[in-house]
This record gives structure tokens, sequence and C-alpha cells, in this order.
């Protein structure tokens, strides 16, 4: 039986007396306040209300830190893009994608269904155009390959099944953005709050920091798995990377495969568009990050478009794999876990630079060495046939590249553990609650 955590200082936060307590201090529809803010004297509202308007007087953060989860409405959601924040509209939207679906179900043909291309991957391949090579997947030549190909076996006609690229496609990521916007506010609202609530984590920023930190495990933990499942059935596994360009174009996608791709790329989407809209308060390195998001919308989408997903792929396990432990650490500091914050992160810095460092930059000689082993007969621009590297191409696929290269090296060289937000907000918050407490 593991033992409890330790208990919090004294000064800080009361504990909740359970967790279902903490959840129900919860307020419906919001992540605004904890419940000592909400009962401020006067004085500290006109101080809140006078800071807030010198915000927004000298250009800064206006969205209402303790309404932006609040629903004003479907119809205004949508149209000021509040949906993105407020779980209850996400979910109706959802919903409506859904049960439209379900309708179309009963009253017509599913294969026919409009809301079908929302809801699941299209465009498959007729079976008697697959090509031959893509069906048969390179011997698993070590056990953790074999064992991760065995999570979830396919046999049969089910393994010849591909899918290509298409319009529809589109749709799918309109209808996952709004779904990762639902996960990403109810687990934030509705589990990490009220679980760093209950672990005495004080001050309403450090709160929102850690919940954040833990929707990043839970995504990057899933998206790093995924995609080693999806790494294990390419060629170029663990970091063959000559078959980033032999047998191209690979345009004939496994389901798996295409399914990571498209969340791949709707869970990035989101996250550009509530940092674009500054929906949420942004951070010290909120342009560095803009950087980072738009270079990586650059990246998904035109790999993608370019018949490039394997390369897609090693870059994906690159960044996720990394960024699971960063959430760790950062998660574990502020649950004041020490020791153990501090041996995760020292496994952290060591993944940290074997793979968004070495192996990022091991891509990136790929690119602009073996980039001439692609066929010869593809060299040309051809969409129709999915021929796209003509030899200028080159140069596009190794900048992009090249600026996430920078970028890693940036945040390491600043230190990446480092919660980049405004420095002094915890000190304020935490003479705030002594104000209170006396």
């Amino acid at each position: 039986m593991s033992a409890p955590p330790p208990a919090r200082p004294a000064t800080g936060r009361a504990r909740a007396g359970s967790l279902s307590d903490a959840i129900s201090q919860v307020p419906q529809n919001a992540n605004s306040q904890d419940e000592a803010s909400a009962v401020s004297a006067v004085t500290g509202k006109q101080q809140s209300e006078a800071s807030a308007d010198a915000k927004r007087q000298a250009g800064g953060w206006s969205v209402d830190r303790e309404d932006i989860h609040q629903s004003r409405g479907l119809v205004l959601d949508i149209l000021t893009f509040r949906w993105m924040t407020a779980p209850v509209s996400s979910a109706k939207l959802a919903s409506i994608f859904i049960l439209s679906y379900l309708l179309c179900n009963l009253l017509g043909d599913e294969e026919r269904n409009p809301f079908r291309p929302f809801l699941f991957i299209t465009h498959q391949v007729p079976k008697s155009q697959v090509l031959v090579d893509t069906t048969s997947v390179a011997a698993a030549t070590s056990s953790i390959r074999q064992a991760i190909q065995s999570v979830w076996s396919r046999s049969g006609d089910a393994d010849l099944v591909r899918y290509q690229k298409g319009y529809n496609d589109l749709k799918f990521l309109v209808f996952y953005v709004i779904v990762f916007s639902f996960i990403r506010q109810t687990t934030t609202l509705y589990f990490f709050k009220p679980f760093a609530k209950w672990w005495g984590i004080k001050g309403e920023s450090k709160q929102a920091r850690f919940t954040e930190q833990g929707y990043a495990v839970l995504y990057w933990g899933s998206a790093a798995a995924f995609g080693l499942y999806v790494m294990s059935f390419q060629e170029s596994w663990w970091y063959n990377l000559e078959h980033l360009w032999l047998k191209y174009p690979h345009w004939q996608m496994r389901p798996d495969l295409k399914l990571y791709y498209l969340l791949q790329f709707a869970y990035w989407l989101q996250q550009a568009l509530v940092m674009l809209l500054r929906l949420e308060k942004p951070r010290k390195d909120y342009y560095e990050l803009i950087a980072h998001h738009l270079v990586t919308l650059w990246l998904i989408g035109w790999s993608y478009l370019i018949n490039l997903t394997m390369i897609g792929t090693t870059v994906f396990v690159c960044m996720d794999i990394p960024d699971t432990w960063l959430g760790m650490a950062k998660a574990l500091n502020y649950m004041q876990l020490d020791t153990l914050a501090t041996g995760v992160f020292a496994v952290f810095m060591v993944i940290w630079t074997y793979f968004r460092i070495y192996l990022s930059a091991k891509t990136l000689v790929s690119v602009w060495f073996q980039f001439d082993l692609i066929p010869s007969w593809t060299r040309e621009w051809n969409p129709e046939k999915g021929w796209w590297l003509v030899p200028w191409m080159k140069y596009q696929i190794f900048a992009p590249l090249f600026i996430l290269l920078l970028l890693n090296i940036f945040w390491a060289l600043r230190g990446v553990v480092a919660d980049e937000r405004e420095e002094g907000e915890d000190d304020e918050e935490e003479v705030e609650e002594t104000k209170k407490d006396q």
C-alpha cells in the first residue's frame, strides 16, 4: 500500500477532505476562481478590477479569467469562439454532429451519410488498387517492435485496408477540433483542477499550470504510445531514415496511420487557435510558442499533402515522448514532490537531448543528404500521381525542421522546465492569501 502524499505547509491552502469534496467545489461551467477568492473583501475586488482595467488599457490580455469557461449561449459562443473554452458548448456542438450522424443512419445508407466524414476517416483505396508493396510490413527484428505490433493485431483482409488523402479530411479536422476542446476543458476543470485543490496546491495560477501539465501528460503520453505503434509498421522504424525517401510516394496509408496523423493535426490546430485568438492568458514565451505551433502545422499539413507521412511520424515521436516527461516533471514540481521531480527531470533531460536534439538533427541530415534517394521517375511536379518532390522541395522540407530544431535548442538553453508566465504572479497570490488569512 503506497504512503499518503506529504502534508502541505501550514501557510498553504488547506487540502480538501476528499477528492469528491474538491470536485463539488468547482463552479459549474467555470474554472473561474476558487471558493476563497469568491468571498474576497470589497477592497480586494476594487484592486482586482483596477488591475484588470490597467491591463486592458495597456493592451494586455483582455479576456476575463473567471468567465472564459462559461457559456453565453451556443450561437454567441460559436460566433466568438468561446466554445473552445466552454465545455458545455463544445459538448453541444459535438452532440449535434453525433446525433445527426445517427439520425441519417436510421433514414438512409451509412456509406452515403453526409456526417460520416466528420466522425470517421474516409477515402478508402479500393482493394483492387492497393499496392502490393504497401501491404508487406517490414519484419519486426526486435522484441520491442514485436510487442508494440501485438497490441492491436490485424489479420486477413483487414490488413489490406489502405486509405488516401481527400477533401473529406477537412471535415474530420473540424469535428475533432471540437472534440479536443471538450476533452481539454473537461479534464482540466473536473479532474485535474479538483485534484490540485485536494492535494493542497495553493494559488489560482499554480493550480491552472498544474491542470495544463496534467492534460499535457494525458495527451502526449497517449500520442507517444500511438505514434510508436504506427511507427512500428514502417520500414523507417527506429530512425532508419533512408526509408523516408525510398519507395516514395507513401500515399497509401494504413488506417492507424491516417487516424494518427489527422488526430495530431486536429490537436495542434485546436492549440494554435486558442493561442492565436488569445482565448487564454498568454505565457511569457508567447511568440516562441506561436512560432512553434505554426511551424508544426506547416510540417503536418505539408507532409500530409505531399505524401511524406513517414517523416511526419518520426518527427511526432521525437516531440511527444520528451514532452510527456516534461509534463510529468512540471506536475511533480507543482505538487512539491521535489525528490521525485528531480529524478524525473534528470531522465527528461536525457530523453529531450536524445529525441529533440540528436534525432531531430539526424532527420535534418537525412533531408539534406538522402533526399536524392527518391525514385528518379517521381522527381517531377505531378500531384495527380502523388509526385511532388522536385529538387527545390528539399529546401522547403529542410526549412521548417531546421526552425523546429532551433526552437528546441532555444528552450534547452533557456531552461525548458521553467513555466514562462508572469514571474511575480505567484508572489502576488501568496500575499493576497496571507492578507485573507489575517
